[in-house]
């Protein structure tokens, strides 16, 4: 809808994997993670591992790795983690195509498999078997994978193996009736989330090879909130600069003008906090733009959302208590002495009676904050209930 508003070729924010639009990341990032693995595979090592959150890139990484591995490489792709001992053996035989059916004996079908491998072997050929969402597997097909590991030549691994697969799948590993598996793990990798300057270059990267002439399209404050709200994954990157993006196009921004090669950002903050509120990030936002507040009691912490958000307007337009009153629905506000020097005003959050309530003042609290962003003269600060506010600076 917004690729010619922008003059952009193609669509940059697609959380499909396209490896055309694959960000290496630096010298700590994605890039260096798949050369690793390469050389890893190359060096013939059994078993490697690669751990990342939901939507942090993983999927985009074993896309990259199929392009990337010479074609003497066999791939076996398993994307169904709900295997039994039994049925995996007969899904990787399956996957090469082996002469096997449902009813063939296991002995019978391991013994073709082997085979299968050393004439591979013999022809410099590698067979690489990669696993997504390992960490669904059970504990004894894991420890089916690792029989998998003992098909070897006196110098040479016959099948190398990869799982792919989030946090869990550590925790799955750490078992002590695994361990044997744990140890045969040569490599294990970790996808961090992208850090802010990390995800500006993502951002304007993917802009760029998008084909759009200014790739700068967002302001700092605006990548911050970004951040913020996707806690640096790359699939939720994706979700909300793409919606922001639709509501810049929505609201117009370019005004007639065309996109240039210029250093103008379109995007601001309040493009992104719409994104926000269209996307299922509202609370995840919330709870990292005010991660300075920690809630003791648990019962608290699981009732009450408590944001405040304070301005410095011009000493002449210092708002009485009931023009605040009218601009946020009638929600009760802290009231406003006048005073030559300006002072602030604060909008509470009430309890999880009110969560209707909440909500709308929490859009207004944050709607104020972008306000505050576009005349310079705001900051945030949090604080609950009888606690002194802490400053936090977007």
């Amino acid at each position: 809808m917004y690729l010619d508003y922008f003059s952009l070729e193609r669509h940059p924010f697609r959380i499909t994997p396209d490896t055309s639009l694959f960000f290496s990341g630096g010298n700590q990032g994605r890039g260096v993670v798949l050369d690793a693995m390469l050389f890893a595979i190359e060096g013939g090592e059994g078993i490697l591992k690669v751990v990342g959150e939901v939507g942090s890139g993983k999927t985009m990484l074993c896309r990259m790795l199929e392009e990337r591995l010479p074609e003497t490489t066999e791939i076996v792709y398993l994307a169904n983690p709900r295997l039994s001992p039994d049925e995996i053996l007969y899904a990787i035989a399956f996957e090469l195509k082996l002469p096997v059916r449902g009813d063939t004996s296991k002995l019978l079908v391991m013994q073709q498999l082997q085979n299968y491998l050393i004439k591979q072997h013999t022809e410099n050929r590698r067979v690489l078997v990669i696993i997504e969402e390992a960490q669904g597997m059970s504990v004894e097909t894991l420890e089916e994978i690792r029989l998998f590991s003992n098909l070897e030549t006196q110098v040479d691994k016959l099948m190398q193996i990869i799982l792919f697969g989030q946090p869990e799948l550590d925790k799955n590993l750490s078992s002590k009736n695994i361990r044997q598996l744990r140890e045969r793990i040569t490599h294990s990798f970790h996808l961090n989330p992208l850090t802010k300057r990390e995800l500006s270059e993502y951002v304007r990267f993917r802009l760029g090879a998008a084909g759009c002439p200014c790739p700068q399209l967002l302001t700092r404050r605006a990548e911050w909130l970004v951040s913020q709200a996707s806690g640096g994954l790359t699939r939720r990157i994706n979700i909300l600069v793409d919606k922001a993006l639709l509501a810049a196009f929505a609201e117009d921004v370019l005004d007639g003008n065309e996109v240039n090669g210029g250093t103008s950002a379109l995007i601001t903050a309040h493009h992104v906090w719409a994104a926000i509120c269209d996307s299922d990030y509202l609370s995840a936002a919330l709870r990292t733009l005010f991660s300075p507040v920690r809630v003791v009691s648990a019962g608290m912490l699981a009732a009450m959302l408590i944001v405040a958000v304070v301005v410095w307007p011009r000493a002449d337009s210092i708002a009485t208590q009931s023009q605040v009153t009218d601009q946020f629905g009638g929600k009760v506000l802290e009231q406003q002495p006048q005073a030559q020097k300006p002072q602030p005003f604060a909008v509470h959050l009430v309890d999880e009676a009110n969560l209707s309530v909440a909500a709308n003042t929490a859009n207004a609290a944050a709607q104020l904050a972008v306000s505050a962003e576009r005349t310079g003269r705001g900051r945030i600060v949090v604080a609950p209930e009888g606690v002194a506010p802490i400053e936090h600076e977007p």
